[in-house]
This record gives structure tokens, sequence and C-alpha cells, in this order.
């Protein structure tokens, strides 16, 4: 498993203050035992850091099967840039599918309807979503990759998939994810042991006051932070949407000249 939080498996604590999430999920499914499962995900991680960082690390154990979650810490950043994101992604599948690891990249959903944003900071996550997945796409078509579009896990936009944050899976979004990987795993050819359940279980349940200590204390500097670098883009799209509205105001304003008449001298 390589990626960032979503795959270290935030959102579906266990008892004892950790993580369990999509990976196990995934891997239990396959019949793959502690032994034989390798998470080298961590929280945060960008495209860049799984190319530099996990990619290495997950060659040196020879995987058969490599799940890769990554791509949203980077559409959330100043820099962002997705043919750069591309050429990362490129590298990776590139290595693993030489290697002989059946790679599993995902494409994102329109996050800004889980985690409500104010209209042109949603509107420039979603173009950066949007420039992600066509990134995405390209390397999935050009190697035949398997990929798991999030938007069409069933059940993808319910809010009971999604943790406190609005951000992670919950423990039922993980069980959601790690089904529908697996679903894409099965038609790839891979065997699967059993399916993934969909009831939740061995997990431990947010409470109320888990919401509100999350909202004051990570949730509301979190906007902050992350708003501040989409500003300059939303700035951009208010920009572009002013403009579109003054053309087509002038537009409306001319009068309409009737066909094959032209303005010429009068005398």
């Amino acid at each position: 498993m390589l990626g960032d939080s979503t795959a270290v498996g935030l959102g579906d604590p266990v008892p004892g203050r950790g993580w369990r999430g999509v990976g196990p999920f995934v891997a239990s499914a396959l019949g793959v035992g502690p032994d034989g499962y390798l998470n080298l995900a961590f929280a945060g991680a960008r495209m860049r850091c799984v190319r530099d960082t996990q990619l290495p690390a997950a060659l040196a154990h020879a995987p058969d099967v490599v799940v890769v979650i990554v791509g949203m810490n980077d559409t959330l950043r100043s820099d962002f840039d997705p043919a750069a994101l591309a050429a990362d992604l490129e590298h990776v599948v590139t290595a693993l599918d030489a290697a002989g690891a059946v790679v599993v990249p995902v494409r994102y959903h329109d996050h800004g309807r889980v985690f409500r944003l104010p209209g042109p900071l949603y509107r420039a996550l979603k173009d950066r979503i949007e420039a992600l997945n066509g990134g995405i796409d390209q390397v999935v078509a050009r190697h035949g990759v398997p990929c798991l579009d999030l938007a069409a896990v069933p059940g993808a936009y319910e809010l009971s998939a999604w943790s406190v944050d609005r951000l992670h899976p919950s423990e039922l979004g993980h069980r959601l994810l790690a089904r529908g990987l697996t679903e894409v795993l099965a038609r790839r050819g891979i065997e699967l042991v059993e399916p993934v359940s969909l009831v939740c279980s061995g997990g431990v349940r947010p409470r109320t006051v888990d919401h509100l200590a999350w909202l004051v204390v990570k949730g509301i500097p979190w906007l902050w932070r992350r708003g501040r670098d989409l500003v300059p883009h939303a700035a951009r799209i208010l920009l572009e949407a002013a403009r579109e509205g003054r053309r087509a105001r002038r537009f409306a304003a001319e009068p309409e000249v009737a066909p094959g008449a032209e303005a010429g001298p009068v005398g």
C-alpha cells in the first residue's frame, strides 16, 4: 500500500489509538496475512513522496499487488503542477509494472461535495482534481493498468462513508474503498478469498465530542491553511467569471441586425 493518510487508514481508528483502514481489508480479501502485507504510506504524503521514498522500499519487497492512493494533498498546495504529478505517477507505475506487480492507482471524486467549501474555493479544488485525474487517466491508459474511480464507488458521497473530519473515509468508507479495489483486482484475474464485508466491526465509533473537538482544534485551522493555498486560483476563477459576465452583458446590449441588412451612409 502506497500513498497518503487515506492509505494509512486515517478515519478508521481501532482500540489502542492505531489505524486500520483500507489496506488490511484488501489484504484479508486477498488472503494475505500480516507477514505478506506492507503499508509504506504516511500522512501528508504527496506524489513525489511516493516516487522518491515509498517506491524504492516497495520494490525491495518484490510486491505482487500495489495500491496507490495519492494526489489529493497535491491539489491543496500552491505549487500544484498536474504535469509533474503525472510524470511522477508514470515513473511509479512503470517501475512497479516492470517488477511484475499489478498496480492499482485511484482517480478522485469531487471532494467538494463532501467537505463543503465556499463557492470559489470549491471550484478551484474541483478544477485541480479534474487536472489530477486527467494525468492519472493518461498513465492508466498508457500502461493498461486497472484503476478505481472513487466517484463511481457506491455510497462514495454518503456522509456515513466519511469520518469526523470529512477528509478521510470512515470505517464504512474504508470498507467501501476496499471492496471497490478488490472488485477491480478480481476483474484483473486476481483471486479473492472472501469479499470485503460492509458490516462495521472492530473499530472505534466517534462521539459527538470528537466532532466538536476536531472542528475547533483541526478543522478550522486546516481550512484556513489550505484555503490560503487555493485562494490565488480561486481569485483567477472569480476574475474570469467577472470578465465573462461583462462580455455577456455587452453582447446582450448590442442591437440585433436583420440578416442581410448592413449599415451604410444615408443620402
